[in-house]
């Protein structure tokens, strides 16, 4: 084999793991979309991770009872992946009408609620009180929006996720 040969064939192989590289890449790129979410188990008040889509109320931790809720869970400060850094914004839980109707319009045999048919059926609280709230009513929203709030510093908390 001739040199000019030679160099061809280095230049291909050279090209082609350029471009198994670039392959590589684009499919093993991270989104920044957490496939887990919060919950905070309310009978052993503690947080844990479970899949995005699971529906609050949902089992906790310690045994079978549903009292698992999903937990906003902020960092006002500090790097967002240092779980010393997070705390708990607020705690929801949807209505069991509202459950139903997402579980059906996830299998298509119903279609989802209106948005405020679902602010409605969605309850808030903060963490630590037992009386929640629709998220459409005036002490709701005061939950929802508490957390978004300009720190000292002039940085609003970030969301942070497992």
């Amino acid at each position: 084999m001739n040199s000019s040969n030679s160099t061809k064939i280095v230049i291909a192989l050279l090209l082609l793991a350029g471009a198994a590289f670039g392959f590589y890449r684009f499919f093993s790129k991270d989104d920044g979309v957490s496939e887990k979410s919060f919950f905070y188990d309310l009978s052993e008040k503690k947080l844990f991770a479970a899949a995005r889509e699971t529906l609050s109320p949902t089992r906790g931790i310690n045994d079978s009872t549903e009292d698992g809720v999903r937990a906003v869970v902020i960092c006002k400060s500090g790097d967002p992946d240092n779980p010393a850094n997070h705390s708990i914004a607020y705690l929801e839980k949807y209505t069991p009408e509202l459950r139903q109707n997402i579980e059906q319009a996830r299998t298509g045999k119903a279609e989802p609620m209106s948005a405020r048919d679902h602010a409605k059926n969605r309850l808030v609280a903060f963490a630590g009180e037992d009386k929640w709230h629709t998220a459409d009513s005036a002490e709701g929203q005061k939950i929802t929006k508490s957390w978004h709030v300009a720190g000292a510093d002039g940085n609003y908390p970030t969301v942070c996720s497992p």
